[in-house]
């Protein structure tokens, strides 16, 4: 990513880039703060495209794990079977799956019953033309797997690299930091001393808890990893049937860490507190951290999921051969049975649009859902084997996802007469994720800074999109109301935004996003690969050694393509023998 070259590495206030909605330049004006909270103003013409920098080009090479890079079978043999493959549901692990089947060569076809794709990374348009999102969509610097996907498709140019921080905005305005930023002199200092330094010098947690921080984390399966990835994540996986507050407490962490730091990040990764989530979950995470420089680092897309992520990826799919064939929802899984009622294959699929009604048949099927999206896909007479009966144990979390635009700088906290400064292509304010332990919102940030491209409006002001989390108590809740209890939040974690008006909001409710990553779930998470032979399973709830995220979605559907790659000798031999059983059925009918 291009900066202003007055931009330190201390710059707390990061430059707001971007281009305009038809590709024009767009130059604007971000307040900066160093260290001393001293106001800068500084001007920056923003670039075409961004500086994708080191992952451009990722590889096994970048990667902690094997396991999390798997590697791409060859190009297959001329001559070689080509597969009809059928892949229901169209977000970024149907898409990751399809893409890898293309590139071996084989027929895709994607359905979807939305009208739009992309699954929880979906956004729209409403009618007066507000991009609606489903979520907060970060991408951290150990996404590889979506990276080599964005790559692909030509779309790296459209993440924004921020400054390498994690910023925790507390109560009347109080902002602090963990900062990973280290240099000497002009040398960048990696992994793990940056983070060693970043956790003892936060302000975020006293002296007493960043010792009691230290001791938790210097006795965990992470300092294995330093020397022993393998070994390591072992010992992490080991770790699935404890929260991560009793394995912290456990090794001398504190409550107050867990309050005002720990709750915050497992919220913005799981959904979950630490009391709910999965010691594995976090360790995971902090493993990839500890022993990757910049796995910690914090990119966002420069505008809207559909536009600057989905879209580009629908067109590599097309222009490969794929079909995507959108608003056709599967309404049954059609199979065979042997003597026993066990299924042997799937022989198609009952879809509809609109009323209407067809059946699509291929030698491959892929569900490639959520977890309740594969729960009621799933034949429930296929509940009778354990491998299946095993997804309808696992539950997605509930999570609300408000927007609220302002008629000014909600995060712009030292100038108040900039802060209600709107128009003439200038914003200000924190142009980062942010966390908080003192609001409802676990995560959020100002996207009129983060991705100003679809969202910075002239003679407008902030775009807060924040996630609640959790959701529960809010989703009997009017959309009315939970705006106003967001709003009101806003403004307690930012004073000097409390002569804003809040102009527009928006509230999606998704009663079941992320499964529910709690102590003992992972052994009921499926492999991509079913008891049934022409039948698999792609998301990120399937058996990845990452979390469920973006990044274990697109990880997920490299696996199951993978898979069906595999066999596809097995695959091209079924259906070439069903082939010769339907014409001897139709020559002796």
């Amino acid at each position: 990513m291009h900066l202003s070259g007055t931009l330190s590495h201390q710059g707390r206030y990061g430059s707001l880039c971007g281009v305009g909605a038809r590709g024009e330049k767009r130059s604007v004006l971000l307040s900066r703060r160093d260290r001393g909270y001293t106001h800068v103003q500084c001007a920056v013409t923003a670039p075409t495209k961004s500086n994708v920098g080191n992952v451009e080009d990722v590889g096994l090479k970048d990667v902690p794990l094997r396991s999390l890079f798997p590697e791409a079978p060859p190009a297959p043999a001329p001559g070689a079977p080509k597969l009809k493959v059928a892949i229901v549901g169209s977000g970024l692990a149907g898409l990751s799956t399809a893409v890898e089947l293309l590139e071996q060569g084989h027929e895709v076809d994607i359905y979807e019953s939305r009208p739009w794709i992309g699954g929880k990374v979906a956004s729209f348009q409403d009618k007066d033309g507000n991009h609606i999102e489903m979520g907060l969509h970060v991408f951290f610097g150990c996404y590889f797997n979506l990276f080599r996907l964005m790559a692909k498709c030509g779309v790296l140019e459209n993440l924004l690299l921020k400054e390498h921080t994690h910023t925790f905005c507390n109560a009347g305005g109080d902002v602090r930091e963990l900062d990973f930023r280290f240099f000497i002199g002009d040398t960048k200092i990696g992994a793990p001393f940056h983070g060693l330094r970043a956790f003892f010098t936060t302000p975020q947690l006293s002296p007493a808890d960043k010792v009691a921080n230290s001791l938790a984390l210097g006795t965990s399966p992470i300092v294995r990893s330093l020397f022993d990835p393998e070994g390591g994540m072992r010992d992490v996986r080991a770790l699935d049937d404890v929260s991560f507050s009793d394995w912290f407490k456990s090794h001398g962490g504190s409550q107050a860490s867990i309050d005002r730091m720990w709750d915050p990040i497992a919220y913005a990764l799981g959904f979950l507190d630490c009391n709910d989530i999965s010691a594995r979950c976090m360790l995971s995470i902090f493993q990839f951290f500890a022993t990757k420089t910049d796995a910690s680092a914090l990119r966002m897309l420069n505008g809207s999921p559909a536009d600057r992520l989905l879209a580009p990826i629908a067109d590599y799919i097309t222009q490969k051969g794929g079909r995507i064939h959108t608003r056709w929802g599967c309404r049954e899984v059609m199979y065979e049975t042997d003597a026993n009622g066990k299924p042997t294959e799937v022989s198609g699929l009952r879809l509809s649009k609109a009323g209407e009604e067809k059946i699509v048949t291929a030698d491959a099927y892929v569900a490639a859902l959520d977890v309740p999206g594969a729960k009621k896909l799933i034949p429930q007479e296929w509940r009778s084997d354990a491998f299946f009966d095993n997804i309808f144990k696992l539950v997605g979390v509930p999570v609300i996802t408000v927007q609220l635009r302002y008629d000014g700088w909600v995060t712009e906290m030292k100038d108040v007469e900039l802060s209600r400064k709107v128009g003439g292509g200038q914003g200000y304010g924190l142009n980062n994720l942010l966390y908080s332990a003192d609001a409802d919102f676990s995560c959020f940030a100002d996207l009129a800074l983060t991705s100003p491209v679809d969202y910075y409006k002239e003679g407008e002001g902030s775009l807060m999109q924040c996630v609640l989390t959790p959701a529960d108590p809010y989703m009997s809740k009017t959309n009315e109301d939970i705006a106003a209890e967001v709003d009101a939040q806003v403004r307690k974690l930012f004073p000097s935004s409390r002569g804003l008006t809040m102009t527009w909001s928006s509230v999606v409710k998704i009663g079941q996003s992320l499964y529910r990553e709690a102590p003992g779930m992972d052994p009921f998470r499926p492999d991509q690969k079913t008891p049934v032979p022409n039948f698999y399973l792609a998301g990120s709830y399937t058996k990845q050694d990452y979390i469920d995220s973006m990044e274990g979605a697109t990880l997920s559907g490299r696996q199951c393509a993978y898979k069906i790659v595999d066999d596809v000798p097995s695959l091209a031999a079924a259906a070439s023998a069903a082939a010769k059983k339907t014409t001897a059925a139709a020559a002796s009918s």
